[in-house]
C-alpha cells in the first residue's frame, strides 16, 4: 500500500510543535482528531515522549496512518482508532483518560453541524481544565485574514457547499454551548491560526 504524504505537514509541523510543547507539557494522553496521513502524530510523539499520542480518523484513512505508525515504532503511538463525528465517539480508558485534544485542518472540511458535534464531543471527553488545540485557517467577523484564505474558501465551497473556512464567531458559539472557553489565538505561518480552548 502507498504510504500517504502531505507536504503541508512537513511545512507546518515545527511551528505547530512550538505551540503544543508548552501547552501539553503536563499532559499524558492526547487524542488527535483527523490524523490524516499520520505525519503530525509521528513528529509530535517523538518530540513529546511523555505523551501517549492517540491517532484517530474516519475508517478509510486508518490504513495509511498505520503505515506511518508502524514505521515509527514508537511506544507512545498506539494503533489509530476510528472516529467519525457523526457516529459514536471512542470510550476512553478510565485508567488513562484523554487529558488533551488536538486537531488540524479539519473544521473547514466538515459541515457546520459536524463542527458543532466536534466541539460537543471534545467537551464530553475532556476533564475540567484540559486543552483543545484546533489548527487551520479561520475568518473573523465574516472577514478572511488574507486573499489566499478567501480563495481557499471559494474552492472548498465549490467542491462541497457544506464545507468552508470557519468563522471564529461560529466556533465560539459552539464552544460556549459545549463548556469550552477560548484561551489563546496564536498566529501561524501561511495565514493559519492555532485556537486553544480550555474545558471549563
Amino acid at each position: 500500500m502507498y504510504k500517504p504524504y502531505a507536504a503541508a505537514c512537513d511545512e507546518n509541523k515545527a511551528p505547530i510543535l512550538a505551540v503544543l510543547q508548552p501547552l501539553f507539557a503536563d499532559r499524558r494522553h492526547v487524542l488527535e482528531i483527523g490524523s490524516g496521513t499520520g505525519q503530525h502524530a509521528v513528529h509530535f510523539a517523538a518530540a513529546m515522549p511523555q505523551l501517549t499520542w492517540q491517532c484517530s480518523d474516519v475508517p478509510e484513512n486508518l490504513a495509511g496512518i498505520g503505515l506511518w505508525l508502524t514505521e515509527a515504532q514508537r511506544p507512545n503511538l498506539p494503533t489509530g482508532i476510528a472516529l467519525d463525528v457523526d457516529g459514536a465517539w471512542p470510550q476512553p480508558d478510565p485508567d488513562a483518560p484523554f487529558d488533551a485534544v488536538y486537531s488540524a485542518n479539519t473544521a473547514h472540511i466538515m459541515s457546520l453541524p459536524q463542527v458543532e458535534r466536534l466541539f460537543a464531543g471534545v467537551s464530553a471527553l475532556l476533564p475540567a481544565g484540559a486543552p483543545f488545540a484546533l489548527y487551520g485557517p479561520f475568518s473573523y467577523g465574516g472577514r478572511h485574514t488574507s486573499p489566499s484564505n478567501a480563495s481557499f474558501d471559494r474552492w472548498l465551497r465549490a467542491r462541497d457547499p457544506l464545507s468552508g473556512v470557519r468563522d471564529l464567531d461560529e466556533l465560539s458559539r459552539f464552544a460556549d454551548a459545549a463548556g469550552l472557553a477560548l484561551e489563546d489565538d496564536v498566529a501561524m505561518p501561511v495565514n493559519n491560526r492555532t485556537l486553544i480552548w480550555r474545558r471549563r
